[in-house]
């Protein structure tokens, strides 16, 4: 499959099972306080086999192309420990998970699992927004003196703040899907209007002023 057919597929999914919804005429508020078009659960992918598949056997060919000597696959906490769990057990490689921060009490460790210095790390995310939390895994497995080889997501806003981060901390970024693909296969499937096209875009390009 190539990777525009892929992006286009995971949308569909992604849309059949509304773990993706637009409403670009009533905007969802972001925890943030960010007026948005779009919210976005992937969770709900795990109750669906077929899907959850679809989206291991993406990762798994995305960790073959980009990272192909990758040794630990990391899910992130918490979205994204099933994912790299089906992701590593298709590859057969050893899977671990990280926390947003260590935990207070016992070993007070923040990476469950093994990763040893000088491993190469694939992390696993469910969605890319701003792109802060899965750069805070990446870095939690830097410090553990591993490798970040690259940050694979099921989803991504395509946020300008986002391509700007992952591009500062040099560690390369790759998805399944993108709003870019989202949308348009919202508008072949009737879901948004060609009308919605141009508040959808101008979203993106500024998410901070729009709609307020």
């Amino acid at each position: 499959m190539t990777t525009t057919n892929l992006e286009r597929t995971i949308a569909q999914h992604l849309l059949t099972i509304q773990a993706v919804a637009l409403r670009p005429n009533e905007p969802f508020t972001w925890t943030s306080g960010i007026k948005s078009p779009i919210y976005c659960d992937n969770r709900l992918t795990m109750s669906y086999p077929e899907i959850r598949n679809a989206i291991a056997e993406g990762f798994a060919s995305l960790v073959k192309q980009y990272a192909p000597d990758a040794e630990v696959i990391a899910g992130t906490a918490t979205a994204g420990i099933p994912h790299a769990a089906w992701v590593a057990d298709k590859l057969g490689l050893p899977m671990a998970y990280i926390r947003d921060k260590a935990k207070g009490h016992g070993k007070q460790n923040q990476i469950e699992g093994i990763i040893r210095p000088g491993q190469k790390v694939v992390v696993i995310e469910d969605l890319i927004s701003t792109g802060g939390s899965s750069l805070k895994a990446a870095l939690a497995v830097k410090e553990a003196g591993a490798e970040p080889l690259a940050v694979l997501a099921i989803f991504s806003y395509q946020l300008e703040k986002a391509t700007s981060a992952f591009a500062k901390a040099g560690i390369p970024l790759q998805t399944l899907s993108n709003y870019s693909a989202l949308i348009q296969t919202a508008l072949e499937q009737g879901v948004i209007e060609p009308a919605d096209m141009d508040v959808l875009q101008a979203w993106r390009h500024d998410p901070t002023t729009w709609g307020n």
